[in-house]
């Protein structure tokens, strides 16, 4: 399948190469090549309606963002040493977890399972030479990962405790890239460094939400972001927030 380059504002800076692998605008990876190497960089992503709903009241959610956003997540990916889901993703959607629609090298491939719901099979344990990680406090493994054990706390792994494992393995540049209630956990953990929102042009009108963080009583303790813009074909805009730095 063919690439889609992404939509540049005016003043946006003119990319060096036409190739489809860099048709992203220019700036919005800078932070990933960037950030300072002796702590871990983590990005997270999430694809939404307009109305911000992820999959309808029955759970369907494949279609809601399109060719533009798919490349775009795609382009993250190359961008990681790591891609991270959580147990739940592996099993509703199957997800392969590579890269496929532009050049670019695969990141590794880590499922965080606490309790071992996770089975012996799936495309995520495919054999193409990157490393497989099973973060769990089970005990249990597939065959072709390795076990990264970690212990629940309140029944759950804390994920500063993944972000720091991961780190110590070589793992520096890592992506979260679900699902919904995996990618709340680690911003309201403040482990997430940049927060890419990939909004469609639909509108679903029910079905499930998209972040779900801890309650606030204020609005004045609201995430606000210092937040960039991006256009995608079709429609579909990318929302770059810096969860570092507050909007002026």
């Amino acid at each position: 399948m063919n690439d889609a380059p992404l939509k540049t504002p005016p003043d946006e800076r003119k990319l060096n190469s036409p190739s489809a692998e860099a048709a992203a605008p220019l700036d919005i990876f800078a932070p990933f090549r960037s950030a300072a190497p002796e702590a871990p960089f983590v990005v997270a992503q999430l694809g939404l309606s307009l109305d911000g709903r992820i999959a309808t009241q029955t759970g369907e959610s494949r279609g809601i963002n399109g060719d533009a956003a798919l490349d775009h997540l795609h382009r993250i990916r190359a961008q990681v040493d790591a891609v991270v889901v959580g147990a739940g993703t592996i099993e509703a959607d199957d997800p392969q977890l590579n890269v496929r629609r532009i050049k670019g090298k695969n990141p590794a491939r880590v499922v965080i399972d606490p309790t071992g719901r996770v089975g012996s099979s799936g495309k995520w344990l495919a054999r193409d030479g990157v490393k497989l990680l099973l973060v769990s406090a089970a005990g249990w493994t597939p065959h072709g990962a390795e076990l990264v054990r970690l212990p629940l706390v309140d029944g759950l792994i804390p994920p500063r405790a993944i972000i720091e494992a991961l780190f110590q393995r070589g793992l520096r540049r890592i992506l979260i890239e679900g699902g919904a209630r995996t990618i709340s956990a680690f911003i309201d953990a403040g482990c997430v460094d940049r927060l890419h929102i990939l909004v469609a042009p639909v509108i679903i009108g029910s079905g499930k939400t998209g972040l779900d963080l801890a309650p606030i009583a204020r609005l004045d303790q609201a995430l606000r972001p210092k937040t960039d813009v991006y256009p995608l074909d079709g429609g579909e805009v990318v929302f770059d927030c810096d969860l570092r730095r507050p909007a002026a």
